[in-house]
């Protein structure tokens, strides 16, 4: 395993790390959630990803359950946990001073830990001024509840502003951002960031680096059963594989997957390694519902050496669009 900086702060970060959505609770159960976050944990991931809005605080009780079962020392891992999504009242939403307040608070007896490593602001909240968010954000570092604090899905702007918020008043900034980032989702982490890494040392978490699925191949003969488009309340992401943009992100997945074949490792690795490439990327969370599919994915940074300039090429020529040239100074 790699372990890089938390972008510019102390903190080193496994280049995997495991996240809970979609799959605790309703694909892994308790028992499954411990054998796999043993496995990960003993492949030298140290980094475990959460959220309250993830089956409804569900999956942050799997994980304090398993966090309590395994027993590691407190000092040996990182958790998370991001909130927007608490509930359907008003004060149960937001980011507001009481809501943080209170999602930290449940998130904290969820997951049977006396502080959170990292908290984000699962999205930005245009009702809340973005001072309210940062003063109650550093107030809960400075009462030892939360060590690093961060967005999620927020824009450039938005992270600057919340930034400058902070060095107008002596508080403590954001350090990480949780984008989605993939082979077909670049825009935030290669173009609208891509200041940010030098003047602010944006951190990068990223999730979905398969694409919801499609940069795994799996959905070449359309959606198989048992697959997270199949999963009730995912019909969203059902008509998007079978959109007419669906359908050429599927195409190109299979000529990726045509790559991938040739330098001897499968898609769903090379998608990954392709993701850890980006030197911005502090990790990559891993998904996974099954003990198998898990092993199979922590053997991405293997494929590390096998992109070279001129397999990243052929996969920009499937893509059909470059990456944006890394930022002057």
């Amino acid at each position: 395993m790699e372990y890089r900086h938390l972008g510019s702060s102390g903190l080193k970060v496994s280049t995997l790390s495991l996240g809970s959505w979609v799959t605790f609770k309703s694909q892994v159960d308790l028992s499954l959630a411990e054998k796999m976050m043993g496995h990960a944990y003993d492949a030298g991931i140290n980094f475990f990803d959460n959220a309250e809005a993830y089956a409804a605080g569900a999956s942050e009780e799997i994980m304090g359950n398993a966090l309590k079962r395994l027993g590691w020392g407190r000092d040996t891992y990182i958790v998370s946990s991001k909130a927007f999504w608490g509930g359907d009242k008003p004060t149960q939403k937001g980011l507001s001073r009481k809501h943080l307040t209170d999602a930290c608070h449940a998130a904290l007896r969820r997951l049977k830990v006396d502080y959170l490593d990292l908290f984000f602001c699962h999205r930005p909240d245009e009702s809340t001024p973005i001072e309210e968010t940062v003063r109650t954000m550093n107030d809960l570092i400075q009462q030892g509840k939360v060590l690093y604090w961060g967005t999620s899905e927020w824009s450039a702007q938005q992270i600057m502003e919340a930034y400058g918020v902070a060095r107008q008043y002596g508080l403590i900034p954001p350090s990480m951002e949780q984008p989605e980032y993939n082979m077909f989702n670049r825009h935030k982490v290669e173009s609208d960031y891509r200041r940010l890494y030098a003047t602010v040392g944006l951190g990068t978490t990223i999730w979905s680096p398969l694409a919801s699925g499609l940069l795994t191949g799996k959905y070449a003969n359309g959606i198989p059963d048992g697959t997270r488009a199949k999963l009730p309340g995912y019909g969203w992401l059902r008509d998007k594989f079978e959109s007419e943009e669906g359908q050429e992100k599927i195409r190109q997945a299979g000529e990726l997957g045509k790559i991938a074949k040739e330098i001897g490792v499968p898609l769903t690795n090379m998608a990954i390694a392709w993701c850890a490439v980006n030197p911005h990327v502090s990790t990559v969370i891993l998904g996974a519902s099954s003990m198998e599919q898990l092993q199979e994915n922590l053997k991405s940074l293997d494929a590390l050496p096998a992109l070279t300039s001129d397999v990243m090429g052929k996969i920009e020529d499937v893509l059909g669009n470059k990456p944006a040239p890394p930022p002057q100074f």
